[in-house]
């Protein structure tokens, strides 16, 4: 794990890298949320939400502190927060399990531009740290080769390998670099992994 901070970490309005398409699962996998922060146009924007409890779901923390819904918990190191929300008992509670370096993984969420569902694929490059107003530098992240459109933070991450989740997008990076300054990678997804959050998410959900 190298001790790498990304310089910038997501927009608030025209931002996104690598490819992306429109899914139909990814309808199915999650939600999307409007929230009030505000863009270059002066209107809300989107978010995306994953349905954990018939009660609750999950989503990054920046997402939440603009939705409409009401939070019940922000992690106290990562992007991470569950809202108040309604959702269909079928499929529920999802199965969550940490990725490796080198794993092969699917992003859903939902796309600003179009409100659509969307999808991207990629693979986990390295774990590095961020540190922002929401994610202090205990919170490490993973960095991924898959594409992120401006609206799909707060969606999910899968591990191909068994269909589970393996954490939820925060953003992306336009490189990540090791300590001395050279680049590593350009264009990467961010994500908090599911290790990162799975003791703070099952002590605030029976809490």
């Amino acid at each position: 794990m190298r001790g790498v901070i990304p310089l910038l970490i997501w927009c608030l309005a025209g931002c996104s890298v690598g490819k992306y398409e429109y899914s139909k699962e990814a309808h199915r996998r999650v939600d999307m949320t409007v929230t009030g922060i505000p863009t270059l146009l002066g209107l809300g924007t989107l978010g995306t939400t994953i349905p954990l409890t018939a009660e609750y779901s999950l989503t990054a923390a920046h997402v939440a502190r603009f939705s409409l819904y009401k939070v019940k918990a922000y992690h106290p190191e990562c992007d991470i927060a569950i809202v108040y929300h309604k959702n269909s008992e079928k499929n529920l509670p999802p199965n969550f399990r940490n990725g490796r370096i080198g794993d092969r993984i699917n992003l859903y969420g939902y796309s600003f531009y179009t409100a659509m569902p969307v999808a991207s694929h990629g693979t986990n490059l390295i774990n590095t740290r961020v540190k922002n107003s929401d994610n202090s530098l205990k919170c490490v992240v993973v960095a991924a080769d898959a594409g992120v459109v401006q609206g799909m933070s707060g969606g999910a991450v899968y591990n191909a390998a068994d269909d589970s989740i393996g954490g939820v997008i925060i953003g992306y990076a336009r490189a990540i670099n090791d300590d001395a300054g050279k680049t590593l990678y350009k264009n990467v997804a961010l994500y908090v992994p599911y290790a990162r959050f799975q003791v703070w998410l099952d002590a605030t959900i029976k809490g």
